[in-house]
This record gives structure tokens, C-alpha cells and sequence, in this order.
């Protein structure tokens, strides 16, 4: 098989797949309300940062953190914003051992965190 086809193939089964699909449609609302999508977007970016600087060994910078944990109270507490962020999560989840078995099956070692 193609390297092409099968890549195609794959594509298509992520986006078939019931993961893709419900993180589809909860992104749909959330993209329809510009507020909550804006919060989402800001803690999304506020998460990064975080991680970011957690990883440079810098801690978390006491606005951001604070920053962070208020939003993501705010947006877990909300049924739709957390529907749609835990949905987030486990296509993330997904898309991980995807990655994980490709780079295996390419001879690489690239442990994904559990």
C-alpha cells in the first residue's frame, strides 16, 4: 500500500472515529458562543504558558497561575465548556498512541506520558 493511501486512510478513520466526532460537534457550540469561545481560547493560551515555564524549570508565574486555575474552575464548572474540553482531552489521548505506534513501528522510542 501507498504511503499516500494509507495516510489518507488514517485521516479518514480519525475522523470517523467516535472521539473525533464527539469533540467535533462540542467544539461547534463552543465556536458558535464568541464569549465562552474567547475564556476557551484564554485558557487554552494561559495553559501553554504554564507548561511552558514548567518546563524551563522557571515554576508558574503567580498571575497565570492564578489566571489558569480561576478560568479552568470557571470552565469545568459550565457542562458544555467541560464537555467539550474533556472531549479535547481524550482525542488528544487518541492522537497520542496513534503517534506513539507510528514512531514504534518506524524503529523510534518516543514514550508518550500516560
Amino acid at each position: 500500500m501507498q504511503m499516500q493511501e494509507a495516510t489518507n486512510q488514517l485521516c479518514e478513520a480519525i475522523r470517523q472515529s467516535p472521539e473525533y466526532l464527539e469533540y467535533s460537534r462540542y467544539k461547534a457550540e463552543i465556536d458558535a458562543d464568541t464569549g465562552i469561545s474567547a475564556l476557551v481560547k484564554e485558557y487554552k493560551r494561559l495553559q501553554v504558558n504554564v507548561q511552558m515555564r514548567m518546563l524551563a524549570g522557571q515554576g508558574m508565574d503567580d498571575d497565570d497561575g492564578r489566571r489558569f486555575q480561576q478560568l479552568g474552575a470557571l470552565l469545568f464548572a459550565d457542562q458544555r465548556t467541560s464537555a467539550y474540553l474533556l472531549s479535547e482531552m481524550r482525542l488528544q489521548k487518541m492522537m497520542g498512541e496513534v503517534f506513539e505506534k507510528i514512531t514504534r513501528a518506524a524503529g523510534m522510542e518516543m514514550p508518550m506520558p500516560v
